[in-house]
C-alpha cells in the first residue's frame, strides 16, 4: 500500500516541536554548541575552544619569542635576554643564576614585552622562568636554562695611561688584550676616544694583543682626552669575549721637547715651543749609539741600579761596568737607556765625547732639572747618531712611524 504523504497541518506541527527543543536548550542545542553564546563562556578552558570544528571562534594560545633558546650555550652575556608574546600577556618574569642572584628587567607598557635591563655575568648557568596569559585568561608557566661564555673565554684588557693621569703631549694611548684580537674593526668601533682640542687620531695594532692611538701630531698642551672602551660582550674572534666597558681620562700637559744632539753633546729643552734650557752631554759611544728618533719618557726612580748582564755583557769585555747606582733615572725604552746623572768617571767628557752605553749623561743638577720638571710622555729627539731606531715594542716608538703607514 503506497503512503500516505504528510498534509500540511502535520508538518506545521512538527516543525513547531523543534523550535520549542531548540528554545528550551534540548537536543539540538547540546548537538550544535556554536550556535548559542551561553555555551562559548562556560567552555573557555576546554578543547572546545582551542580545536578547530568543535567551536566558533577558537581561542588563539598564546605565541611566545624567547631569547636565549633552552640549554643556549655558550651565550654571551652582553646578548639580550627577552621574552616577546602575541595574543597574551605576560604576568610573572623571574631570571636568577645558580648562585640566587637576580636581573632586573623591564616590561613593556602593553604587557606583551620583557627585556633583562640587568647584566649578566660570565661562566653563569641562569633559570628563566615566566608565565604568560592568553586572551581568555589561562595561564602557562615556563621554565628555561641557558648558560654563559666560561672564564676561559673571557678577555680582559690592561689600559695605559691609567684613568686620571697626567703626561706629556707624546703619550700614546695603548690597550694590550690578554687574548688576541681576531676582530679588530669591531674592537676599534667599540673603543671611541675624543679629545677637547679636537683632534682626531688613529689605531696601529703592533700585535694582535696590542693596539696604540694617537693624533697625527703631538696631543695638543693641556688638553684631555678621553676613552670611552665598550668592550663588554665584542667578540675578538676565536671565541674570545671582551669582559668590561671603561672611561678613562687622560690629562695632557705642557708640551716639553727635548733634542738631544750627539754630534753636538748637547740635550736642548723647550716648554711650549720657548726655549728653557740647553746643557752638556754624553750620549752612547761607537759601540753602543744611542738610538735615534723620538723615544717617549717613561718611568722615573730617583735611585736605580744597573746590571751590565741584562743588555749581554760579559765579565772579561772592556764595555762590562759589571754592577752600579745610578741617580735621577729617567728611563727612555725598556731595554735600558736613561737619561741620568752620569758616572763620576764619565765627568769629563759631558759635552765632548760620547763614553755611555746609549744612555745620555748629565751633570747631577741637570739630570735633577729632567727628572723633576719633565715626566711620562714628553718627548726627546735623538739626532746626529749612529744608532737605529729603537724597536717598535722597545717603549713608545710611534713617532717613527710615517702617518700615512701609521694610520693604514
Amino acid at each position: 500500500m503506497a503512503r500516505k504523504p504528510w498534509g500540511t497541518g502535520r508538518k506545521i506541527a512538527f516543525v513547531a516541536a523543534v523550535c520549542a527543543l531548540a528554545a528550551g536548550g534540548g537536543a539540538f542545542a547540546a548537538a550544535g554548541p556554536g550556535l548559542t553564546r551561553a555555551s562559548i563562556a562556560s567552555e573557555a578552558s576546554s578543547p572546545a575552544r582551542t580545536t578547530p570544528g568543535l567551536a566558533v571562534p577558537v581561542v588563539a594560545p598564546a605565541q611566545l619569542t624567547v631569547s636565549p633558546a633552552d640549554d643556549a650555550k655558550p651565550v654571551n652575556p652582553a646578548a639580550p635576554v627577552s621574552l616577546k608574546v602575541r595574543d597574551g600577556r605576560i604576568e610573572r618574569v623571574a631570571l636568577t643564576s645558580d648562585a640566587g642572584d637576580a636581573v632586573d628587567g623591564t616590561l613593556d607598557a602593553g604587557g606583551t614585552g620583557w627585556t633583562a635591563s640587568g647584566a649578566l655575568k660570565f661562566n653563569t648557568r641562569y633559570t628563566y622562568t615566566y608565565t604568560v596569559v592568553d586572551s581568555v585568561g589561562r595561564k602557562t608557566t615556563t621554565t628555561r636554562t641557558f648558560s654563559t661564555v666560561s672564564a676561559a673565554n673571557e678577555a680582559d684588557a690592561a689600559i695605559y695611561p691609567l684613568d686620571g693621569m697626567k703626561v706629556g703631549v707624546a703619550q700614546p694611548l695603548q690597550i694590550t688584550f690578554s687574548e688576541p684580537v681576531l676582530n679588530r674593526d669591531a674592537v676599534e668601533k667599540a673603543i671611541r676616544i675624543t679629545s677637547t682640542s679636537g683632534q682626531a687620531g688613529d689605531f696601529h695594532w703592533f700585535s694582535n694583543n696590542m693596539v696604540r692611538y694617537r693624533p697625527e701630531s703631538f696631543w695638543a698642551a693641556n688638553s684631555t682626552v678621553t676613552m670611552d672602551l665598550q668592550l663588554f660582550g665584542v667578540d675578538l674572534g676565536n671565541g674570545q669575549i671582551g669582559n668590561f666597558n671603561k672611561k678613562v681620562t687622560v690629562h695632557i700637559g705642557d708640551k716639553k721637547v727635548a733634542v738631544a744632539d750627539a754630534a753636538a753633546h748637547t740635550f736642548s729643552v723647550s716648554i711650549n715651543d720657548q726655549p728653557a734650557g740647553s746643557w752638556p752631554v754624553t750620549m752612547g759611544d761607537q759601540r753602543f749609539p744611542s738610538a735615534r728618533g723620538y723615544l717617549v719618557l717613561m718611568e722615573k726612580h730617583r735611585y736605580d741600579h744597573f746590571v751590565a748582564a741584562s743588555i749581554g755583557l760579559k765579565p772579561g769585555d772592556p764595555a762590562n761596568y759589571g754592577e752600579l747606582d745610578v741617580e735621577y733615572a729617567t728611563r727612555l725604552t725598556p731595554s735600558g737607556e736613561y737619561i741620568h746623572q752620569a758616572l763620576d768617571s764619565a765627568l769629563p767628557y759631558i759635552g765632548n765625547t760620547n763614553v755611555s752605553h746609549g744612555c745620555i749623561g748629565m751633570t747631577a743638577d741637570r739630570a735633577a732639572w729632567v727628572f723633576n720638571n719633565m715626566t711620562s710622555g714628553d718627548v726627546v729627539q735623538v739626532i746626529n747618531t749612529e744608532g737605529d731606531f729603537a724597536n717598535f715594542d722597545d717603549g713608545f716608538g710611534d713617532w717613527n712611524i710615517p702617518w700615512a703607514q701609521y694610520a693604514n
